[in-house]
C-alpha cells in the first residue's frame, strides 16, 4: 500500500494528507485519504448537534438557557446575514446559505481539534462552489427572462451589438472557479505554513505556535467562509434582480 500522498520538501514536514487505503472500481484505483476521513468527522459531530438542537428546540423554554441559548444564537446570526444581503428573499435561501456557512467555518477551524481542514483539498471546495453556482443561474431562470438574460450578458452595450457577449459568457464561468480557488489556496497555504513552522521547530517548542493557529486556523478561517458566503449571495440576488 502507498505510504501516503504527502506535499513536503522533507521528511519532517508533514502537511496530513495520507493515503489510507485504497479500492478498486471500473478498472481504476481509488484512495481515501485524510481528507475523506477528517470531512466525515465533520459531519457526524454536525449531524449530532442538529440532531441535538432539534430535540431542544422541540421543548424549548420561555427563557432560553444554556445550549438552547447557543442554538437561538446561531440562528438568529444567520438569519440576520442572509437578510441583511438578500432581503425578502433571503427566506428562501436561509437554509442553504447557514449549511454551507457552519459546514465551511468548522472545516476551516478543524485544525485547531488536530484534523487537517477539508477545505484544504480542492476536491471539497470546488463541489461547494459548484453547488452555488447552480443555484445562482437555476434563479436567474426562474426569475428573469430570456430578453433580459440577453440584455445582461451584452451589458454594457445594446443587445444589437453583442461583442461583449463572449467575455461575459468567460466571466460567468469563472464564478465557481474563483469561489472555490480563493477558499482552498487560503486555507492550503495556512495549512502548510503551520506545517512548516512544526517541522522547524523542536516537540517541546510546540506551544508557540498557538498565536499563528488563531491567525490561520480562527481569523483567516472565518474571513473566507463569510467571503464566500457573501459572493454567493451577492450573486444569486443580482441573478434574481430587483425583489417582487
Amino acid at each position: 500500500m502507498q505510504d501516503a500522498i504527502l506535499l513536503s520538501s522533507g521528511s519532517d514536514i508533514d502537511i496530513m494528507v495520507h493515503g489510507l487505503f485504497s479500492y478498486e472500481l471500473f478498472g481504476h484505483t481509488f484512495w481515501i485519504t485524510t481528507t475523506h476521513v477528517c470531512m466525515l468527522i465533520i459531519i457526524l459531530v454536525l449531524l449530532a448537534f442538529s440532531i441535538a438542537a432539534n430535540r431542544v428546540m422541540k421543548r424549548a423554554a420561555d427563557v432560553p438557557g444554556g445550549f438552547q441559548n447557543v442554538v437561538e444564537l446561531i440562528v438568529e446570526m444567520l438569519d440576520k446575514m442572509v437578510h441583511g444581503v438578500m432581503g425578502n428573499s433571503g427566506d428562501k435561501f436561509v437554509n442553504y446559505i447557514g449549511t454551507i456557512f457552519i459546514f465551511i467555518l468548522i472545516s476551516n477551524i478543524s485544525g485547531l481539534f488536530g484534523l487537517r481542514p477539508p477545505t484544504a483539498d480542492y476536491g471539497v471546495t470546488f463541489p461547494l462552489a459548484l453547488l452555488s453556482f447552480i443555484l445562482i443561474h437555476f434563479n436567474q431562470f426562474k426569475h428573469q427572462t430570456p430578453k433580459e438574460i440577453w440584455v445582461d450578458m451584452c451589458s454594457p452595450l445594446p443587445p444589437w451589438l453583442p461583442i461583449w457577449f463572449p467575455i461575459n459568457v468567460i466571466s460567468e464561468l469563472a464564478v465557481p472557479v474563483s469561489l472555490s480557488l480563493r477558499l482552498f489556496a487560503n486555507i492550503l497555504s495556512g495549512t502548510i505554513i503551520m506545517a512548516l513552522i512544526y517541522a522547524l521547530l523542536s516537540k517541546i517548542a510546540y506551544f508557540w505556535p498557538g498565536a499563528l493557529h488563531a491567525y490561520f486556523d480562527i481569523f483567516s478561517g472565518c474571513i473566507q467562509t463569510y467571503v464566500f458566503c457573501m459572493l454567493t449571495m451577492t450573486y444569486i440576488s443580482n441573478a434574481i434582480g430587483e425583489e417582487e
